[in-house]
């Protein structure tokens, strides 16, 4: 009984320590008047750096320079994710979120009815619906916005080249962009028409300009997006800049396709080497068709044979991921 009030007597002890500690300590080691004054000192300081920037125009200048880029680098993070809805619109499609699930269900029904017909396990047929309902889709999506993504590549740099000849001839930044929304291509002209009607209903030019990287998430975009706006903000000659972003452009797209005219013979390589497996097990089958159906007739060779998809899948993946270059 002693030990169990001596253990409570030092629990106690030590309790009111350790409160002592936190909150007496820094009162009496100046801690706080410490912080206090770091604080008013940097408060002060932000105060004359702001009436220095607010004095200097190039300072302000590069104020606003850094809160547009600031800006547009936080759009950029939130469009690596994009909901349903805007990939949808990325895709080039006019579908709503309801009319994409209806698809992807008759797609994974229509899977999963194509497997029961062939009289498949009942696993297979689950996962014959899932990858219907749940994979094809998604595919169809990223396949629609790869191409639509390219197509706009292939107009964008003549879109800006129609903005620097405008700019030079005197016109307004809103006017070119309405000369495109009429008579560019497809999908460029649905984009900058999106803008157009965008900034008719108050959006500034700018914050319309930056909404095109959501809808098109490019380097392309983003870049035009980011000279607009700093030139919206800050000023500056914009026929200037944006003919070198054109040059950018047509530079980017040259070494794009110096680029896939170098890997070509790897991503042929890669091909043939993916590919020779397949066609080997079928023309082992047509001359001995006894010989091979081993491989999924038996338990062992079944076993066999998934492992050798999944290899020969990781080898297919990694050698996409070596003859694959991003810049």
């Amino acid at each position: 009984m002693e030990l169990e009030t001596l253990a409570v007597i030092m629990l106690a002890v030590v309790a009111a320590g350790g409160a002592a500690w936190v909150f007496l300590y820094p009162l009496l080691s100046g801690e706080r008047q410490a912080e206090k004054r770091m604080t008013q000192v940097s408060a002060q300081s932000v105060a004359t750096v702001r009436r220095t920037r607010r004095d200097d125009p190039a300072a302000s200048r590069r104020q606003q320079v850094e809160e547009s880029l600031k800006a547009l680098e936080e759009r950029q993070k939130n469009a690596k994710n994009p909901p349903l809805a805007a990939r949808l619109g990325q895709a080039g499609l006019s579908w709503s979120k309801k009319q994409y699930y209806l698809i992807s269900v008759a797609i994974g029904l229509g899977f999963a009815l194509l497997a029961l017909l062939t009289k498949q396990h009942i696993l297979i047929v689950i996962g014959a619906g899932f990858a219907g309902g749940f994979g094809v889709p998604r595919w169809l999506l990223g396949h629609l916005k790869k191409k639509r993504e390219k197509l706009f590549n292939l107009e964008f740099p003549s879109a800006v080249d129609v903005i620097v000849r405008g700019v030079k001839a005197g016109l307004p930044l809103a006017d070119c962009i309405g000369i495109i929304a009429k008579e560019a291509q497809e999908p460029v002209r649905s984009e900058f028409r999106l803008i157009v009607e965008t900034q008719a209903m108050g959006v500034p030019l700018h914050e319309a300009v930056s909404k095109l990287y959501e809808r098109v998430p490019l380097p392309e975009a983003n870049f035009f997006a980011i000279v607009v706006a700093i030139q919206q903000r800050s000023g500056g000659n914009l026929s200037e800049v944006l003919g070198n972003l054109s040059r950018v452009l047509r530079d980017r797209k040259k070494m794009k396709a110096k680029i896939n005219a170098m890997s070509m013979e790897a991503k042929a390589s890669a091909g043939i080497i993916g590919a020779l497996p397949v066609i080997v097990g079928v023309l082992v089958y047509l001359t001995s068709p006894k010989y091979i159906e081993l491989l999924w007739i038996t338990p062992v060779g079944r076993m066999m044979l998934a492992g050798c998809v999944m290899w020969m899948g990781m080898g297919v993946l990694v050698m996409k991921r070596m003859i694959n270059f991003d810049f």
